[in-house]
């Protein structure tokens, strides 16, 4: 019988936290023999992206993986040998009750926030007794050094990536099962997944001018403001428009895998939250994270501890568009600048992008290293 793990997600960061959990815990199922069961809180975020899912029931089986409304009261449930809580999610009291109960205490880890910043290195895998009960839970960081718990990557993520990227009849049947052409001649091919900021418009009035030929790829609901004022059109008939030299396509929100092969398929790619993040390394193409702006700038620090440790080995001018891009995305001014920038340094990029992916790809997976981790305790 395969051993039961507890997952809990409370969706915060809308698909970042349940992209992070579902591929986790979809892993641990089809590569690991566990049965994992996974806590959400709000269903209809997942079901986004896992359309199999019926985000009105509270039960269900899907790809391996028990999924349950994670909701007030708790069931009275028995944990099972192992509970991650992801992003400081806090199991229920109830739940956490019976893990210290347990005659075989389950282990328990508190699944945090990718960073690239030094103390997470530091901070990886330091226990944190719980102030009332006799259990301990255990800090686990994602993160890009030997010193973290890496990141997640199902088994031959990257030969399949390969394989696609090298077969242009594979690309092209992707882009006709989401409506859009195949690619033309000197055209260049982006995604966009980021958040309704100034940042936006101004790329988009950087791509309708510039002297290429652009398409953009959007997932539908991403940056309604600002997409429906740069084509002066409304959210209905905002599917398929053109504007000088921008072709702007919105897409459904896709099964993970398939958006997978969207990064894959692209020249570079605007991503945010964790799950985009890490999916546009693994791609191998040039990509730009638009991360989410706090109001005490501390994404800030996040962001160049992250450019710091990619840019490594970049060649100095590719290195600072990079940055100026970033920099510019995160405050608003320069868009334009910056993505021209960006745009001419794509071959420097691409060829970085691909080397970045092979150096982290010799790491263990996130969800190995969880596996090993929670065999030793």
């Amino acid at each position: 019988m395969s051993p039961r793990w507890d997952i809990f997600c409370k969706v915060v960061d809308n698909y970042g936290d349940a992209g992070v959990c579902w591929r986790l815990a979809r892993q641990l199922a089809a590569e690991h023999g566990i049965a994992p069961r996974l806590w959400v809180d709000r269903l209809e975020t997942l079901a986004r992206l896992a359309p199999q899912l019926d985000a009105s029931r509270g039960l269900q089986t899907l790809a391996g993986v028990e999924v349950r409304r994670w909701a007030d009261p708790f069931p009275e449930i028995d944990p099972g040998v192992a509970v991650i809580e992801t992003f400081g999610s806090d199991v229920p009291a109830p739940f956490a009750e019976r893990m210290a109960r347990a005659e075989h205490q389950p282990v328990w880890i508190n699944l945090e926030h990718l960073s690239a910043e030094a103390w997470v290195d530091d901070c990886h895998l330091l226990p944190s007794p719980h102030p009332r009960l006799p259990i301990t839970r255990w800090f686990f960081y994602p993160g890009f050094s030997d010193r973290t718990g890496g990141l997640l990557r199902e088994q031959g993520l990257i030969a399949a990536r390969d394989r696609f990227q090298a077969d242009r009849k594979a690309q092209d049947a992707l882009w006709a099962e989401l409506g859009v052409p195949p690619r033309a001649h000197d055209e260049l091919r982006l995604s966009l997944f980021c958040y309704d900021t100034p940042a936006t418009a101004a790329l988009l009035d950087a791509l309708a001018t510039g002297s290429r030929p652009a398409r953009l790829l959007a997932p539908e609901g991403v940056a309604p403001r600002h997409l429906q004022a740069a084509f002066g059109t409304s959210r209905e008939t905002l599917t398929f428009i053109n504007k000088q030299s921008l072709t702007l396509h919105t897409v459904p929100f896709l099964p993970q895998e398939q958006w997978d092969r969207v990064l894959w398929a692209c020249d570079a790619n605007v991503v945010r939250g964790e799950d985009s993040f890490v999916r546009a390394q693994w791609a191998g193409r040039p990509f730009v994270w638009a991360i989410y702006p706090q109001t005490d700038a501390a994404h800030r620090k996040k962001m160049a501890a992250f450019l710091g440790r990619y840019a490594d080995g970049l060649a100095a001018p590719a290195a600072g568009a990079l940055t100026a891009l970033h920099e510019a995305w995160d405050t608003g001014a320069g868009v334009a600048p910056a993505w021209a920038g960006f745009v001419q340094a794509l071959p420097v990029l691409a060829a970085h992008a691909r080397g970045w992916a092979g150096k982290l790809a010799t790491r263990p997976d996130l969800a190995r290293n969880i596996i090993d981790f929670a065999s030793r305790v």
